[in-house]
């Protein structure tokens, strides 16, 4: 069985630089191929006789997802393991790369402005978004921490493979993330913000994490997720899901989540669930 992945996003949020690290990982990757064909990446598979193990397809789908759909709906009817990794970013961000790059925007007709040619794409490519198995926001991400994201997400290890948790910290001040899956808001818990010693201090340390673990609400609120855990966990990997996105929220993003999203990290851990931590507002893996 081969592993087929099909990348797509929202142009200039990193389609190419993740097509460009995956071929380095040992990724057969095919760019620019035509809608109509994608369902015959199939049968270049089998033809090759099984030696193309891992096949990466680049998607431009601006003109139709719809088509996106149906195409990866009959990938999936061949037997592979066919995913579908969608790579998206705010407008923003958008609209600094496309100045810096000077590039024109796919849907460009001299109609109107960059950041609503952007909003315009994204809500064209919602269906395919809805239908992605991982997502991945490159908003304020770098090539380098894209590629090590990469790598560590699409590893070829046989003990790998399975389903993938993603932990995020963040702070509602500064906004909720557009790319999880679920969220947890634990600003009922006290806040160490409002104590002298531990304001400068964040959850990564000691005497921050002592001040939120030890609250009697932090211990209940902790062994109802690891319960969920136990339900839910399981559930999404039977049903094939291959990446799991949770945040973490408190209302600076510096002190509470960060210290919940590591606890519940080393728990995941300790239950054999393979996890990535990312403290936002921290600016920290």
């Amino acid at each position: 069985m081969t592993d087929i992945l099909v990348i797509t996003g929202l142009s200039g949020a990193g389609r190419s630089h993740a097509a460009d690290n995956l071929e380095d990982m040992g990724w057969f990757i095919i760019d620019n191929l035509p809608l109509e064909l994608v369902p015959k990446v199939a049968e270049l598979a089998s033809v090759q006789g099984g030696k193309l193990h891992q096949i990466g397809l680049v998607v431009g789908v601006s003109d139709d997802a719809t088509g996106l759909n149906d195409a990866i709906a009959d990938l999936r009817n061949s037997g592979n393991n066919v995913r579908l990794l969608f790579l998206d970013a705010a407008t923003g961000d958008l609209v600094k790369r496309y100045a810096e790059t000077r590039r024109r925007h796919p849907l460009d007709d001299g109609s109107g402005t960059i950041s609503n040619l952007i909003e315009r794409e994204r809500s064209m490519l919602e269906p395919v978004r809805d239908m992605a198995d991982i997502v991945i926001n490159t908003t304020g991400m770098n090539i380098h921490q894209l590629k090590s994201l990469l790598a560590e997400t699409f590893s070829a290890d046989e003990e790998r493979r399975g389903l993938q948790i993603s932990l995020s910290s963040f702070g509602f001040k500064q906004g909720v993330p557009i790319d999880v899956d679920m969220v947890f808001d634990v600003r009922f818990l006290p806040n160490p913000h409002w104590v002298d010693e531990l304001r400068p201090l964040t959850g990564n340390e000691e005497p921050v994490s002592e001040y939120v673990l030890e609250n009697e609400l932090a211990s209940e609120f902790l062994n109802r997720l690891y319960s969920m855990s136990d339900l839910l966990l399981p559930a999404f990997e039977a049903e094939g899901k291959a990446y799991l996105s949770i945040g973490v929220g408190c209302t600076g993003g510096r002190h509470r989540s960060v210290a919940i999203v590591n606890q519940f990290a080393m728990w995941l851990r300790s239950q054999g669930w393979r996890v990535r931590v990312t403290h936002r507002e921290l600016g920290a893996n």
